[in-house]
């Protein structure tokens, strides 16, 4: 069920992917504008590595407590709606951020935390949902690697914001409360230009049924796909969210080449994410993604064991390039029957967020015990657990069954 097929005209298509590319770069600039600063939310509140593991818990918790319910949110109210709800949730959730830093309060900000994290888990889902629906109707394998790539650039616009304000002394608190007062109208302009992906989705009939999201958990191959995310999700959100204290904490460098450092990866992300869609037509999904495990695993081992900034920064390099197309394949993978996408994806994108959001501060407690360096190693098994489920990204026909035919000229690159 294709745009290709005659079910949609190309046109119908289009206002929803430009719309859907913003709400994948806006979400990139919020969480890298946020997590550049992870080493001033620490200092501003006083916190060691491992208190500052358990207070980004709280971040992690919200958007645990938001992933479950995205998929029937989308299914009930739409994309737009639910994307729209997301993006104001996460705003109001760093102007609590800023009270919370105003006034050294723990408690304060670990709420804050929570509800951005809650906004992160309506927004995520909901877009990758939407995105992957859109790469099945034109039966594309590059799109939603070009979506993550938009979130990617959005996602070093944002970490390079947080290097300069980082470097211009400007507080965290400040900086939320810009990065809040630009989202509001965000809300209302995504939410408004959104509303098309939803009327697509109406005329072709595939938004998922309740029915169609609880068996979606029973499917073993929806299950190991979600298991194969989460070793990339976890990969990318321990970058996320500890690179540049790593090279703080571990390399002694200053708060501004740790930023530095997020935003180098990030950029490899993009190149990667870019450059993946003609990679995957050429070789096929699973070569090309276990190709790129490889890639991810050297960089995380310069990244911990180097001996010098410098070569930590080229690790960084090494982790993004590897680490690009893992997540937005698995989405394209639980997507290739249009009729389930919206339920599988919404089971993987689940389980991915869980790891990419839950993870990285459970590494983070172990980091206090035994060093940030030496915890960011616990990578490497993540990245295992991608390698041993790759093959359930084998394309698969509406009905389920194999498609051979992986790195032909049959599938679409973008």
């Amino acid at each position: 069920m294709r745009v290709s097929d005659g079910l949609l005209p190309t046109t119908d298509l289009s206002i929803p992917k430009r719309a859907t590319y913003a709400a994948f770069g806006v979400n990139g600039l919020m969480y890298a504008a946020l997590v550049s600063r992870v080493p001033a939310l620490g200092a501003d509140l006083g916190l060691s590595t491992a208190g500052l593991g358990l207070l980004l818990l709280w971040l992690s918790a919200g958007a645990v407590s938001g992933l479950p319910i995205a998929g029937f949110l989308v299914q009930r109210v739409g994309a737009s709606r639910s994307i729209a709800t997301g993006v104001a949730t996460v705003a109001v959730g760093l102007l609590l951020l800023t009270l919370g830093l105003g006034s050294s309060s723990l408690v304060a900000a670990a709420t804050a935390l929570y509800v951005i994290g809650l906004g992160m888990g309506l927004w995520e889902v909901s877009m990758n949902v939407t995105g992957a629906r859109i790469a099945s109707l034109l039966g594309s394998d590059g799109l939603l690697p070009r979506l993550h790539a938009a979130l990617s650039v959005g996602t070093v616009f944002g970490a390079l914001l947080g290097a300069l304000l980082a470097s211009a002394s400007v507080s965290l608190s400040g900086q939320c409360a810009a990065v809040a007062c630009l989202l509001l109208p965000v809300t209302l302009l995504i939410g408004r230009t959104v509303r098309s992906v939803d009327a697509v989705e109406s005329s072709g009939g595939a938004r998922a049924s309740g029915r169609n999201l609880w068996s979606s958990w029973r499917e073993p191959r929806t299950l190991l796909l979600g298991l194969f995310v989460l070793g990339f999700a976890f990969t990318e959100g321990t970058a996320n969210e500890w690179i540049a204290y790593v090279l703080v904490d571990g390399y002694s460098a200053s708060e501004s080449t740790g930023a530095a450092a997020f935003a180098v990866f990030v950029a490899a992300m993009t190149i990667g994410r870019v450059a993946g869609g003609a990679l995957i037509a050429r070789f096929g999904r699973i070569r090309t993604l276990r190709a790129s495990l490889g890639v991810a695993l050297g960089g995380v081992l310069v990244v911990a064991l180097a001996e010098s900034a410098v070569l930590a920064l080229a690790g960084a390099i090494l982790w993004g390039l590897g680490a690009a197309l893992g997540f937005p394949v698995g989405m394209s993978a639980a997507a290739d029957d249009p009729l389930k996408a919206a339920a599988r994806v919404s089971v993987v994108s689940s389980i991915g967020y869980a790891a990419f959001l839950g993870g990285p501060p459970l590494l983070g407690l172990l980091g206090g015990r035994i060093g940030i360096q030496q915890a960011i190693l616990l990578v490497c098994v993540a990245l295992l657990l991608s390698f041993l489920t790759a093959g359930a990204t084998r394309r698969t026909s509406p009905g389920g069954q194999p498609d051979h035919r992986e790195g032909s000229s049959s599938q679409k690159p973008s």
